[in-house]
């Protein structure tokens, strides 16, 4: 895999670039994209592969026998996380953002409140606010730039309305792994406080050499009653696009309620993206994921050496994700200063911190899985637009 090869996506209808002018004012012709969570490479061949199969046959009818399609997450979910599923506990989703909307409505009511540790991906509190409920930040605690949990801190804040609490692991957009006993914590709080957890997992596949994921069921397999597992093959592939997610659910009764609202909603899964994810939980797709974990770890370390160089500028360490998060409190500007400097001098479209609630409102995201020359000339444009602090 040529993962330095620059592919021209304008043009493809891709949101990362083709819609960047219109969110960010910076023009595809001369800016750079780094905003939103898909990456800049070809997905694997034996992905490709699978899909002209698929268009020479030339016909594209309904999926059916899911037997194949479920083993293959279960063989993944075994060889890369030592996590035991049976298959019967999968459900489908249109993408991990459909599946958070589908758990909100499952396993809650208007008015209840839903647990968000911020700052954290901002579909969360979209899909919450949008739903009737009410979302109830619980801030991540910044210590030696690296975020931690405050669970002392939580509880005085708790109305006893909530129901549900929603964590990301890894964290988006932190790129904490959280640790086992950090896992451990969120699940002692679940069950002390008798909430849901869904735990989004859809990064778990993206962790540097150095760290290891830890899955929920395995930190603890006790909060398995109230637990609600999702993971996908979209990130970790770059096939976001497939619109395909997975929810995992091993207690029966949150099955069967969860169960309920599927069929109510009358969902049923897009054919290509089952296609795509068989071929990518396999032997070869591993073999890719580690190529490009070993790539983009690169990429980062350029990065990070490169931010921390501009006075004011701090990239906190990732430990997992391809999604930089750099502190720009040191240059002692307001938000909008510091984001006319990125967008309109260096001309970057990047994701704003403030929309990932408390806690992001001096941070801006950074997509790091592009070829390598682009990281190199945006952090070379990024020096230059803030050269007056130096």
């Amino acid at each position: 895999m040529d993962f330095d090869e620059v592919i021209d996506r304008r043009g493809t209808h891709s949101s990362k670039w083709d819609t960047m002018e219109e969110l960010y004012g910076v023009s595809p012709d001369t800016g750079l994209s780094m905003w939103v969570a898909d990456m800049d490479f070809r997905a694997p061949e034996i992905i490709q592969e699978k899909l002209r199969g698929i268009n020479s046959h030339g016909i594209y009818g309904y999926y059916g026998d899911h037997k194949e399609y479920n083993n293959s997450i279960k063989w993944w979910m075994k060889n890369r996380h030592n996590w035991e599923i049976d298959t019967s506990w999968i459900f489908t989703t249109h993408g991990l953002v459909n599946g958070t909307g589908l758990c909100i409505d499952a396993f809650s009511k208007p008015g209840d409140g839903i647990i968000l540790f911020t700052p954290v991906y901002y579909q969360f509190s979209n899909l919450v606010e949008a739903a009737g409920r009410k979302v109830l930040e619980c801030p991540l605690k910044l210590i030696d730039n690296q975020y931690h949990f405050n669970f002392v801190a939580y509880e005085r804040n708790l109305s006893g309305d909530e129901k549900m609490v929603i964590l990301c692991s890894p964290h988006n957009p932190g790129g904490r792994v959280w640790t086992k006993n950090e896992l451990q914590e969120v699940a002692k709080f679940a069950k002390k406080h008798d909430l849901v957890l869904v735990s989004d997992e859809i990064h778990h596949d993206l962790v540097y050499p150095n760290k290891s994921h830890t899955v929920m069921p395995i930190a603890d397999p006790y909060v398995c009653d109230r637990l609600v597992m999702m993971t996908a093959t979209t990130k970790t592939f770059n096939i976001a696009g497939a619109h395909s997610g997975n929810v995992i659910i091993s207690n029966p009764n949150l099955r069967q309620k969860f169960s309920q609202r599927i069929k109510a909603l009358g969902i049923s899964p897009n054919s290509f993206g089952l296609f795509m994810a068989t071929a990518a939980y396999s032997p070869e797709g591993a073999q890719w994921l580690d190529e490009l974990m070993h790539y983009i770890d690169g990429n980062r370390v350029i990065f990070d050496r490169e931010i921390n160089k501009i006075p004011g500028l701090s990239s906190m360490p990732l430990e997992g994700t391809y999604l930089a998060w750099v502190d720009f409190s040191g240059t002692g500007m307001e938000e909008k200063e510091f984001i006319y400097r990125v967008q309109e001098k260096a001309k970057i479209a990047v994701n704003h911190g403030s929309t990932f609630g408390t806690g992001g409102e001096k941070f801006l995201r950074f997509n790091l899985a592009t070829p390598r020359t682009l990281v190199v000339e945006a952090t070379k444009r990024l020096k230059d637009a803030f050269s007056d602090l130096q």
